[in-house]
């Protein structure tokens, strides 16, 4: 453990979390150390995730989350912490060590994890050796007929599987066992009573005649698993940062019992279908590059459409496009055109995604190609030039809809107006800004030729009813200036521990300022933190500091972590001597009126004279603390009683 502690030190010593996050989040500078961004973890327009590159935390003012740059990779990537600590590792190019584990069952979860990447690394390596063999000569054939060069093939490390149950299977019981083939994904197989539990029938002939009824009883025991893929061009499914998790099986057979065209993984513990986006590992620096991404349906068209130099293109991946997906997009742009199918099925399928792009404030534009043709088919037919000049015109999102709309029910009557508006109306409804409805108000109403008015009207009693997720306003909002500086001046001992360099000396003074030992004097002789909401930040800080080089690795709860990142993170001010003895008095003053507030709730209910007596001496002199600009009566007092 203390290997992996240290080993956990070491990466985080030289880890920049500017960059790292960088990777996931498109930063701008916002002040002399902080950073700015759209936050990853949930949906806003207006960016209020901030990244502290001096003290190397991050902080989000709209959700409240906040941590180191292991954090960060552990909730972005969804692995565990360990993993986040190699994930970074690697990325720094730092030599791995053993790696150690908080509990069995979180041990257990990375080891699953891990060697189902394996797994998944050694059926791709298979499935691209198997169509360089002869019995890969039909996928061959297919896939030049798609126009894929060996160049493209390669760099999506498209194989073959084989038309055999148990090739890849027997490859692989040579280096894991068959619980773990299991869960990949890959395999179906037969419970004891013979039926299959998943996939399709094995195509492997059985051995016939009495002669070989001993070696059937035998190979049915080592035949109970088998490839799911069979006769199939295997697409590997990457995760994010490049690793296989997962394939689409395309069929090479045209009988009824090949299955489905396009056969897809299950979901893993690698493999969630609704967190990936296809190809978006080989993408995601032309879409920062170029500012935008193409958003296509199918694998092959992402293909051919990167193949024709479009690099920033992405797919769903073998599923309808989601919202996880959208946030995950969001990462790296929030301009994207959407290029699906020009049919029924796919017009559909282009407003269910535009629906969840338009509710993430993505600007969106849609790329309409002629009927009968896929992107695949186009570019193959007229070429990439010629789907360049049709990117170039692509349509605005509603522009898109309202053609839509004006096609499927003709404006020329007022049925035919209605129609159009209540099928335009849930679309406007998506959209965040009230301003942008309005003017898509008009908008529509223009080109439907109705009374803008009554569009208005429609959309306002809509809005009425309108339920939208708010967040509840953070801690680091309720509370006071003072209470703010003194937690900096608290953590400021980390600074003053990792550098020698001190904050700026008071005038006039001989020794330097130390604003953590002034706070901790002040909090700690007159208990001036007591009863305040932040008492429990403020007495971990108390406790620990000049003991920690690092304040946000302190065991806190999760609240009061959040709110010391979100103060940190507004370190806009110098912390000088005399804003820290301005927050003490503040604080006195808090303590001071919440006494004479006691003691007036005492006066009503006492009825002893000497106590009345002595509670009205009390009232005098807290009521004569509060008129001193110093507070120099009530600092005397509190001092005396110490005495």
């Amino acid at each position: 453990m203390t290997e992996a502690t240290d080993f956990k030190e070491i990466v985080k010593q030289q880890a920049d979390i500017v960059r790292v996050v960088g990777d996931y989040v498109k930063l701008k500078k916002a002040g002399a150390q902080n950073y700015s961004g759209l936050c990853p973890f949930h949906s806003e327009k207006t960016p209020s995730f901030s990244v502290h590159a001096t003290r190397q935390f991050y902080h989000c003012f709209g959700c409240g989350v906040s941590g180191d740059v292991f954090s960060f990779v552990q909730k972005i990537e969804n692995i565990t912490f360990p993993e986040a600590v190699r994930a970074v590792a690697q990325k720094l190019g730092i030599a791995l060590p053993k790696i150690t584990y908080s509990s069995p069952a979180e041990a257990k979860e990375a080891r699953t994890r891990t060697v189902l990447l394996e797994v998944h690394e050694r059926a791709c390596a298979f499935f691209q050796e198997c169509l360089k063999r002869p019995e890969g000569a039909h996928a061959r054939e297919y896939l030049a007929g798609r126009g894929l060069t060996q160049e493209i093939i390669a760099r999506f490390r498209i194989g073959y599987a084989p038309d055999s149950g148990f090739l890849l299977r027997d490859r692989l019981r040579n280096e894991f066992d068959e619980e773990v083939l299991r869960e990949s994904g890959l395999f179906s197989w037969k419970q004891e009573d013979g039926r299959q539990t998943s996939g399709l029938r094995p195509q492997e002939p059985e051995a016939q005649g009495p002669k070989s009824e001993v070696r059937s009883l035998t190979s049915e025991v080592r035949s109970s698993i088998y490839s799911k893929f069979r006769n199939r061009v295997m697409f590997p499914i990457a995760s994010e940062a490049g690793r296989v998790i997962a394939f689409t099986g395309r069929t090479l057979a045209t009988d009824e019992k090949s299955g489905p065209k396009y056969l897809n993984s299950p979901e893993t513990a690698i493999y969630s279908k609704s967190r990936v986006l296809f190809n978006l590992d080989l993408a995601k620096e032309a879409i920062r590059k170029f500012g935008y991404a193409i958003l296509v349906e199918g694998q092959m068209d992402c293909i051919a459409v990167y193949a024709a130099d479009f690099h920033n293109v992405i797919a769903s991946s073998g599923t309808a496009f989601t919202e996880l997906q959208a946030k995950l997009l969001g990462r790296y742009t929030k301009n994207v055109v959407v290029n699906f199918d020009p049919d029924t099925a796919g017009a559909k399928a282009t407003e269910r995604t535009l629906g969840l792009l338009v509710e993430d404030d993505f600007q969106i534009k849609v790329l309409t190609l002629e009927a009968g043709f896929d992107p695949d088919l186009f570019i193959r037919r007229k070429g990439k030039d010629a789907y360049k000049e049709a990117l170039a015109h692509s349509q605005r999102y509603f522009d898109y809809l309202i053609e839509r709309a004006r096609t499927q029910f003709p404006v020329r009557s007022a049925e035919g107006k209605v129609k159009a508006l209540n099928h335009l109306l849930p679309h406007i409804h998506r959209v965040p800004s009230r301003i942008v409805r309005d003017e898509l108000a008009l908008e529509i109403a223009q080109k439907l030729g109705i009374d803008s008015s009554v569009l208005r009207q429609e959309l306002k009693q809509a809005a009425a009813t309108r339920t939208s997720a708010t967040l509840k306003a953070p801690a680091e909002a309720q509370i006071t200036d003072a209470e703010r500086i003194l937690i900096r001046a608290l953590a400021s001992a980390s600074e003053l521990l990792s550098s020698e360099e001190h904050l700026s000396a008071r005038d006039g003074a001989e020794e330097d300022f130390d604003p953590t030992r002034q706070a901790q004097f002040a909090l700690q002789s007159e208990d001036l933190h007591r009863g305040l909401a932040t008492e429990s930040l403020l007495e971990a800080l108390l406790n620990a500091a000049a003991e920690t080089a690092d304040v946000m690795e302190l065991p806190l709860p999760d609240a009061d972590r959040n709110l010391l990142a979100a103060i940190l993170m507004k370190e806009d001010e110098e912390l000088t001597a005399d804003r820290l003895e301005g927050a003490v008095r503040a604080l006195r003053r808090i303590q001071y009126r919440r006494k004479l507030e006691q003691v007036q709730r005492d006066l009503q209910t006492t009825r002893q004279p000497d106590q009345l007596q002595a509670l009205l001496q009390e009232k005098m002199r807290l009521k004569r603390a509060l008129m001193d600009p110093g507070l120099g009566e009530g600092q005397a007092l509190l001092a005396k009683r110490r005495a």
